[in-house]
Order: C-alpha cells, then structure tokens, then sequence
C-alpha cells in the first residue's frame, strides 16, 4: 500500500520521529514523508511512533490503496528528488 504520513509534535521529538520514518518511507518535506510500505511494516513503524509522541501530539496516516490514480504536482523547490508517481 502506499501511504503518506505527516505529524506534529513537539520540537523535542522531532528529531525522533524523523529518524524512524526515514527507516520506513521516503522523506517529501518538513514532517511529511510517504512511500510503499506493507501492512505489518506500517503497524511496526504506528507502534514505534506512538511509544515517541506526547499527549499533545498528532500524527495523520493517509492510506491510498492505488497509487497509479494519485498526481502529485510540486510547486517551488522539492525537498526530494525521488520520482515517486508515474
């Protein structure tokens, strides 16, 4: 499945988050990162991520089930180089 996942959390685990996602999805821009991932890969990286946030923290998963009818169009400068949509 592919998904995109931002979060907002406080700036002392930012750093945190950032790092484990990395370990999963493709870094697109500050707190937002997106990739193809499987589903018990997915609930791996929510449980790693859920132990790192606060009470006040949010994280939003967006779940696309075909890609191929996702167009991504990039305005000014792209934080990454990866042609992720065909």
């Amino acid at each position: 499945m592919y998904v995109i996942i931002t979060y907002d959390v406080n700036e002392k685990r930012t750093s945190k988050m950032c790092k484990k996602l990395r370990a999963y999805l493709d870094w697109t821009q500050n707190s937002v990162f997106e990739g193809e991932i499987t589903k018990g890969k997915l609930q791996e990286c929510l449980a790693s991520l859920e132990e790192i946030m606060g009470a006040d923290d949010s994280l939003y998963v967006y779940q696309i089930a075909n890609p191929k009818h996702l167009k991504k169009v990039t305005y000014g400068s792209s934080k990454n180089d990866l042609d992720l949509f065909l």
